[in-house]
Formats: C-alpha cells, structure tokens, sequence
C-alpha cells in the first residue's frame, strides 16, 4: 500500500450519503468528511498467487463518525465498504447497526471504493447514477476513481489510516481493532477481499461480511454489477482472521448464497435468520430516523410496513423482520470475538428442502435464528415473494395474519405480549439479540400488535 493523504472537506454543504437522516452531534458523536487521494494497486492471479499488476492515481471520498468525548470510544473503528448496489453510496450496515455502535462508542468509517459511487454508470439493480461527482460537482468535482480493479487496495489504504488516524478526527484516539464491514455488493467484494487480498495487506483484526450472494467479485472490472449470480465461491480454510458471515432468506434464495453454504470452522462462523430479507423496512424507514432515542410510539409506527418505499411501488408490504436487532447481536459478538477470542454462538440452518424453504404452519420459514417475530407471529415475514418495481427481489415480503387466524393463535393481547417476552428471552439467552435490545422489541410489539 502507497501512502495517501487527505484534504478536510469544508464544512459548508451537506455531505451526499444514503444513511441515516439525523444529527449525530445530539447523540455525543461528530463527524468530518475528507478528500482521500492516492496510488492504488490493482491485482491479478499469477501462477497461483494474487500479485500487483497495476498502479494508478485515485481521488475519493471518506467519512468519519467518532464520540465527540475521547473517554467515550471503545476501541474498535467500524470501516465500511459503502454500498453501490442502487447507484449510489449507501451505508447499509450503518443503518442496520448504528443504535449498537453508538451506545458502545464505536467509531465508523465510510469508504468510497467503487467507481461507480464516485463517477456514476450502471447499477446491480438497473438504475442510473450520477455518482458524487455529478451530483454535486461544486463539493465532490474533484473526486477521481480509475476502475473497481484499484477498489481492494483502495479499502485497505482506508482501512490503514483509520487504525493511525493520521489526518482525520481519529487522530489520537486509542484505536484497538479496525474491522471490516459491508452489505450486499460490498460484501461480494469483502469476500474477495477476506480470501485473496488481506493476506497481502494484513490491515484488519475481523470482518463482517453481511449479504453476500453465491459468487464474489473478481479482482478486475470485468463483468456487469448486475451478475449476483455465479459460480459459488467459499470462504478459505486458511482465513487469517475471524470472520462472521450473516445472511437473510433473500441472500440463500434469490442471491444464491445456498450454493456457497459453508459449516462453522477455525476462523469463519455462518449465521442464517429467519423471517429477514436483504432490504427491509428498518432499511428504508425505521433505521435512517432511528436515533436510539426517539419516542417509542414514533419508532413503533416506522416499523409499520408499507408497499411503497421512497416513491417505488410494490406489490406487497416489504419485510418487517428482525434483521436490524440482529445485526446487533452480530457487530456486538464479532467484536467480542476479536477482543476476547470468544466466539459467536452457532446459528442453526434455515430448513431447506429440494431447493425450497421448509415452512411452519403459519408460512414461516423454519430453523435459522429465532426471533420472537417469527416464533410469536402476527404475519408471515418473508425474504422473497414481493414484485413489482425492480427492487422488490430484494425486499422480501410481510403478510399479516387476518383477525381470525389471529384470534385462533392468541387469547388476548396480555398473552400474546406475554409469549412474545418469553421468546425474546429465549433469542437474547441464545445470543442473537441484545439484551439492551429486548424492551425495545417488545414496546414496539405491544404498540403495533393487532391483537
């Protein structure tokens, strides 16, 4: 890795990010945003080995979240290969974890490290972008990538200066873990990336590779970002650090990852969750307004799904499942692992069967993490069945339950609340919800129930 420098965003103008939608500042945090310029390598496979076969000069763009009181951060920097999969830089696991990593004073970094998030073109899911350069040249004009071959080497030059801080409101901050996170596309590329490239720039103490499909980016810029679909790529026997992979029913079925199904070993663990998809409502409602503080009647009703998600019609309610609380459970134990050496607890499978999920009596799918969602239900949560725009494959799906088959299932409102405690206990004994997580769940529970 050469060494890159930074330039400061001035702090007039709003930074272009598909994120959250509050003020960090009211919850502790600050935030800068910095010009992060360059040489990157590019790789290919030689006789076997994965050796440098490229150089070339980038411009891009980092964010940084941090506690704004020294005292306050924990240690770990979260580094993110943000998102390009609409087109445009995304935060997805930002979004789906930013509650936990808050409350522990975890620091977060977003990296823009495809082409296509700095200079706009294609898309996974067929959409224009403009990338950040056209769409707001004044601040991002000067932004320059020379193709996703550079990407790995530019996420590890990132990943390098949030473990120094040099140059960034990281400076001085006593920095113990840096690890690798990434949703979707980014987790195709983190794949690649676990297996063929930390070897050579050892710059990260754990990942978490979050939505993968079957296959995993190649290491040059052939092929359309739209091919999620390919020949099934393993995670190696020989990974030199932890790494937690976590994946909904949209990614085994839709996205392909049962192809790639691997068992727990040395250093990979697998977790399946049940009742999730790869978008959900958290995504796309709860998650950007979700300030960890907010009223519960007011996070109550964002978790209410609907058919329409920023101005793009489904045919039916995207998925109100457990991924967001999950996702929790996941940066906290990965951490953890990294920390303490203690690994996360062993997901059971989701029951597959000739190629289909296996469901209950309800029309949920079986094994997998158990949430009290999918256990205590009031409708079918689903990771496939959606249509209509073309991001509904991606959605998943909510079918409530009607009033009769609810009134079959529960007495009262006082039982169902009371079955749906006990199955929040037994998800946050079993490790896969946080126990400061619980009430939450269950105040939102009582409020939306339709018993």
């Amino acid at each position: 890795m050469d060494h890159a420098s930074l330039l400061a965003f001035s702090e007039a103008g709003p930074t272009f990010i598909a994120g959250t939608r509050f003020n960090l500042s009211s919850l502790g945090y600050v935030e800068a945003e910095y010009a992060f310029t360059g040489n990157a390598h590019a790789y290919a496979h030689d006789q076997g080995k994965v050796a440098v076969v490229e150089e070339a000069e980038y411009t891009t763009r980092l964010l940084v979240y941090r506690p704004a009181d020294d005292a306050v951060f924990n240690g770990t920097v979260w580094v993110e290969w943000l998102n390009v999969s609409g087109g445009l830089d995304a935060s997805p696991d930002w979004i789906f974890t930013h509650t936990e990593l808050i409350r522990r004073g975890a620091a977060w970094v977003g990296v823009s490290a495809q082409k296509v998030g700095v200079e706009g073109g294609g898309s996974l899911i067929g959409l224009p972008s403009h990338g950040l350069v056209g769409t707001d040249p004044a601040r991002y004009g000067a932004l320059h990538h020379p193709g996703d071959r550079f990407s790995y080497d530019i996420y590890a030059q990132a990943s390098a200066v949030a473990r120094s801080g040099s140059g960034t409101i990281l400076d001085g901050l006593a920095v113990q873990r840096v690890l690798a996170i990434g949703e979707s596309q980014s987790a195709f590329r983190l794949t690649t990336y676990a297996n063929e490239i930390d070897p050579l720039t050892p710059v990260h103490d754990g990942f978490l590779v979050h939505a993968r499909g079957s296959s995993a980016a190649p290491l040059d810029d052939i092929g359309s970002p739209a091919a999620v679909r390919g020949d099934p790529v393993f995670f190696g026997a020989d990974l030199r650090v932890p790494v937690l992979c976590v994946e909904s029913e949209t990614d085994l079925m839709n996205l392909g990852y049962l192809e790639a199904r691997q068992d727990d070993a040395g250093s990979f663990v697998l977790w399946e969750i049940a009742g999730a998809a790869h978008a959900d409502v958290y995504t796309f409602v709860a998650g950007p307004i979700d300030t960890g503080r907010l009223p519960i009647d007011e996070l109550a009703r964002a978790w209410v799904p609907a058919s329409t998600v920023y101005g793009m019609e489904l045919d039916l309610p995207v998925n109100a499942g457990p991924q967001h609380y999950v996702m929790n459970a996941a940066v906290a134990h990965l951490d953890r692992w990294v920390s303490d050496g203690w690994r996360p607890p062993e997901s059971p499978r989701l029951e597959v069967r000739n190629g289909i999920f296996v469901t209950d009596t309800h029309g949920n799918v079986k094994g997998g993490i158990r949430t009290p969602q999918v256990d205590v239900p009031t409708a079918v949560l689903s990771g496939l069945g959606n249509s209509g725009h073309q991001i509904a494959f991606l959605c998943g799906s909510t079918t409530p339950f009607d009033g009769e088959k609810v009134g079959s299932l529960y007495a009262s409102k006082d039982d169902y609340l009371e079955r749906f405690a006990a199955a929040t206990e037994t998800a946050v004994a079993t490790g896969f919800v946080l126990s400061d997580d619980a009430s939450e769940m269950a105040a939102i529970a009582g409020i939306n129930s339709p018993v």
